[in-house]
């Protein structure tokens, strides 16, 4: 049941998806739960201001910020800046600014573009902060739609995309219990949450049965697994069992002898004298992201890649401290550590609130950036001065916790930055929250399980990434809706609403749900031996929800009794 760090990058996504998008429903704001880019209702009378911007009388509500499509492009700078539904009170960058306002209506497409672009970027960083420092962060989507679109796009992409794809690259048999155990709580979860999303509300008692039902399928597998082990040892399962079985396949051929000249490779870089680095060697040696080891053995797509990620790798090295207990030093490096008492505190202050209280002078005077700096310095100057490069301190496990934060930090700007871009381009190409959730931001968030699942299957291991596939996202439904909203409840609202975009919503719940049980019906049917029919017809399954998913946000399905 381990999660990969990708499904940890996932999770914290979408539980703060649901954090922003309950508390938007806690708060009653109306306007703002229905999301930019969502539709206007039918029923609106339109009327005129003195500015001559138009507004929707509507229970009180201006129209939505995707109307500024329908205006003539000399008011679009002034609608943006004017209408409340378009305003971006998190993050760094004002995209809809940067679209409608600085740029000419000309350069619209060349600017969209960018913006596109500049998302598989954010989405790169996102996938480097997960790999390298896996841990439990929060990020900064604000609409319930963008949520609800992102939880079950995810879901319905994982369970058949990639699950599809691993049973058409390598046929296997599937570990029967674990796939039954991980199906029913997966089935269980989504049917707990489509009652949430019937009722249109999540009381404290639904917050805390999501976290239940987690710490329930966590004891669940802790016990099986103890049972099975149990069973091992006295003799009533097979031998070796317990391992994960591997599938053999014709790279193995190449195996011994690729370890051998891999050894060769590796003593040709070995130094022949010890020698003991000094502190500017240590410092140096920590910060560089790149190997030059494997820079020469790698492909060109891989080097092409390491391009982009190396300034990200860079900045996280320097101002997010690592600890790993499975190196003898655990990963103590002297001059690193102790610059991180100054930059990760520093990356804190600036990256909280979208650096908010980074910017607020004490006594408006001395800002709190300057404090930060001071303090970690005297902090450094202490650490550097009692200890040694050689030996790590006792209180090392300190900067595990700072590490934590920091990266929590910086994975929440991230995550701001990556849902602006989505709502800009929602406003522009007029599309609700939700189908971009199923679309843009399940694909971002699944294409590291996507790749990190078929590598496996490829090395052989198709029943562990199989498991994958169920294990990660129920982690990613339970813990990020049930946590998301519990953090929203104060003693006064022991219940947030949540606004729903009709038939598209019900669509996604529906096909998740089915998915589901065609794998619970039809795994066993076959014997738990899964074949490349079984990975086509998830593949199909998947093209047909798509289809149905879009037909219906362009108002092609349509049901009028919802």
């Amino acid at each position: 049941m381990a999660l990969g760090p990708v499904s940890w990058r996932a999770s914290c996504i979408l539980g703060v998806l649901w954090t922003l998008s309950c508390g938007a429903g806690a708060a009653g704001a109306d306007a703002g739960s229905r999301g930019v880019g969502s539709r206007m209702p039918p029923q609106l009378e339109i009327g005129s201001e003195s500015d001559g911007i138009r507004y929707a009388q509507h229970q009180g509500r201006p129209v939505d910020c995707w109307e500024v499509r329908t205006q003539n492009s000399s008011k679009w700078c002034h609608f943006i800046r004017t209408n409340p539904d378009c305003q971006m009170n998190s993050g760094f960058l004002n995209y809809l600014n940067g679209v409608f306002c600085v740029f000419p209506s000309g350069l619209l497409p060349l600017v969209v573009t960018l913006y596109a672009l500049w998302l598989l970027y954010l989405f790169l960083i996102l996938g480097v902060t997960a790999e390298k420092f896996a841990v439990v962060a929060f990020s900064d989507p604000r609409t319930a739609g963008l949520a609800i679109g992102a939880l079950f796009g995810a879901g319905v992409f994982v369970t058949t995309v990639v699950a599809g794809g691993i049973a058409l690259l390598k046929p296997f048999t599937v570990a029967s219990r674990p796939f039954l155990r991980d199906a029913v709580f997966y089935m269980v979860a989504v049917f707990l949450t489509f009652t949430v999303l019937y009722f249109r509300r999540i009381t404290l008692a639904g917050a805390l049965s999501y976290l239940g039902l987690y710490i329930f399928y966590v004891l669940t597998v802790v016990i099986c697994t103890w049972i099975h082990r149990r069973q091992r040892g006295e003799g009533l399962s097979p031998a070796g069992s317990g391992q994960p079985e591997r599938v053999p396949g014709p790279e193995d051929e190449d195996s011994p002898s690729s370890s051998v000249h891999s050894g060769e490779y590796e003593e040709e870089y070995r130094p022949l004298l010890p020698s003991e680095e000094g502190t500017l060697q240590i410092l140096t040696k920590s910060v560089n992201p790149l190997d030059r080891r494997k820079w020469r053995r790698k492909s060109f797509y891989w080097r092409f890649l390491k391009v982009f990620k190396m300034p990200v790798e860079f900045v996280m090295l320097l101002t997010v401290p690592v600890v790993d207990p499975d190196q003898e030093d655990h990963n103590w490096k002297r001059p690193l550590n102790c610059l991180h008492l100054i930059t990760s505190p520093l990356v804190c202050i600036l990256t909280l609130k979208s650096g908010a209280y980074g910017l607020y002078k004490i006594q408006g005077v001395f800002p709190v950036w300057g404090l930060g700096i001071l303090i970690g310095a005297f902090l450094a100057a202490i650490v550097f001065c009692t200890t040694k490069n050689e030996e790590p301190p006792k209180y090392h496990c300190v900067f595990a916790f700072l590490g934590f934060l920091a990266s929590a930090l910086w994975i929440n700007a991230v995550a701001t930055e990556v849902v602006n871009v989505l709502r800009t381009l929602g406003v522009v190409f007029q599309l609700s929250n939700t189908v971009l959730g199923l679309t843009l931001l399940a694909w971002g968030n699944s294409i590291g399980d996507t790749f990190s699942d078929l590598t496996m299957a490829r090395h052989g291991y198709p029943r562990m990434a199989f498991s994958a596939c169920f294990g990660g996202i129920i982690f990613n439904m339970l813990v990020g809706v049930g946590l998301g909203c519990l953090l929203q409840m104060t003693s006064s609202q022991l219940a947030v609403k949540l606004e729903l975009d009709g038939l598209l919503v019900w669509i996604l719940a529906g096909a998740l749900g089915l998915s589901l049980v065609f794998s619970f019906i039809s795994v066993p049917a076959q014997c738990f031996q899964l074949g490349r029919g079984y990975g086509v017809c998830l593949l199909l399954y998947y093209l047909a929800f798509l289809t149905v998913a879009l037909l219906t946000e362009f108002k092609v399905i349509r049901l009028p009794a919802l």
